[in-house]
């Protein structure tokens, strides 16, 4: 029987604290009942009062002092020197193997810079990246790099392609991921002189279903199962997805609220309006994995509240469960066994 994942996250990280940890952590015990362990880093008495208020004190979870805390407009390399930061504590732990899994929704360049200085890359992996998760009538698609790394080589983008391909295949289902490459447009002939040069490689490389170009548009139409990007370009569609996604909801409050006719039929359409909701909610999908680091870290929004730490929870756990991260040394390994 396998065991139970050990999960590690950061109390102090997020704009909401130890609160909204403690209130996620109680949300994930009563809807996961025995299927991880958690241990929480940071400022000891904070944390059990936080516990305590959300009625989670009792649940058996371990709690790990850490003196120093990580401002979110933190450098990062300075804040990768904080060895006793609730971040640096959180990822020794890991490192010395006493956690499965680790968790922040801290400064996300301090969690990324503790990462790599801390647990190293897997091998033959050069750069690690943020794999992140986008909704769509297919099932959805996931994008990487969406902000590890501004600047990138063709080279990444290959081995971000070959990550993102296992992610889809075990956590979400995809027996043989489409893989295609962001441009602005789907001909061979667009791009910029990154997309130019990694087209050819991504075509050349083996075990990749590559489709070939594709656009913008393509994340939401569901076109691939993954998309791959340098971190700066996946940053900014990442963030101008969830402010329309927010405005998208904002919107349809105010038009309901405005309306005595539609707040009568809001009432027959409740079950469908809260599907929309969860479909559109990136609390609903939790954090994103720092794919190709040798270990599991995943990073969370800094304004995650107690569902997004419960989302969290269940995506690091069922990573674990399924042996990710062997499976992209696997993938990467047999690609260059291949070529050579």
């Amino acid at each position: 029987m396998a065991s139970i994942p050990h999960i590690g996250i950061d109390a102090m990280g997020g704009d909401h604290g130890p609160s909204a940890v403690a209130e996620g952590l109680a949300l994930a015990f009563r809807e996961m009942p025995g299927r991880f362990r958690i241990t929480l880093i940071g400022e000891r008495d904070r944390i059990h009062d936080a516990l305590k208020r959300a009625g989670a004190d009792r649940l058996g979870v371990e709690i790990v002092h850490a003196s120093e805390t990580i401002d979110m407009a933190e450098k990062a390399v300075a804040a990768a020197r904080k060895r006793s930061s609730s971040i640096g504590v959180m990822t020794q732990l890991h490192k010395d193997g006493k956690l499965d899994a680790i968790f922040s929704a801290g400064n996300t360049g301090a969690v990324v810079a503790t990462a790599l200085l801390g647990l190293g890359r897997l091998e033959s992996v050069t750069r690690p990246a943020l794999a992140c998760f986008f909704p769509n009538p297919k099932g959805g698609t996931v994008v990487l790099d969406v902000g590890a790394n501004a600047e990138c080589k063709p080279s990444y983008l290959v081995q971000f392609a070959h990550m993102g391909a296992v992610y889809a295949r075990y956590l979400l289902g995809r027996d043989n991921p489409r893989v295609g490459l962001l441009s602005i447009g789907e001909e061979d002939t667009k791009g910029n002189d990154l997309v130019l040069e990694s087209l050819p490689l991504l075509r050349r490389a083996h075990h990749l279903n590559f489709i070939g170009n594709v656009e913008g548009r393509d994340l939401f139409k569901g076109t691939c199962d993954v998309v791959v990007t340098d971190g700066f370009t996946g940053n900014v569609v990442l963030k101008t997805a969830e402010s329309v996604a927010a405005l998208l909801v904002t919107r349809m409050k105010a038009e309901i609220t405005g309306d005595p006719l539609a707040v009568l039929g809001t009432f027959f359409m409740k079950p469908a309006l809260r599907r929309l909701r969860q479909h559109l909610d990136w609390e609903e999908h939790g954090a994103a994995p720092l794919l190709g680091v040798n270990g599991v870290c995943f990073i969370g929004h800094g304004s995650s509240g107690p569902r997004a730490f419960r989302s969290a929870i269940r995506s690091v756990a069922s990573f674990v469960d399924q042996r990710v991260n062997e499976h992209i040394r696997e993938e990467i390994e047999a690609d260059r066994d291949t070529a050579a």
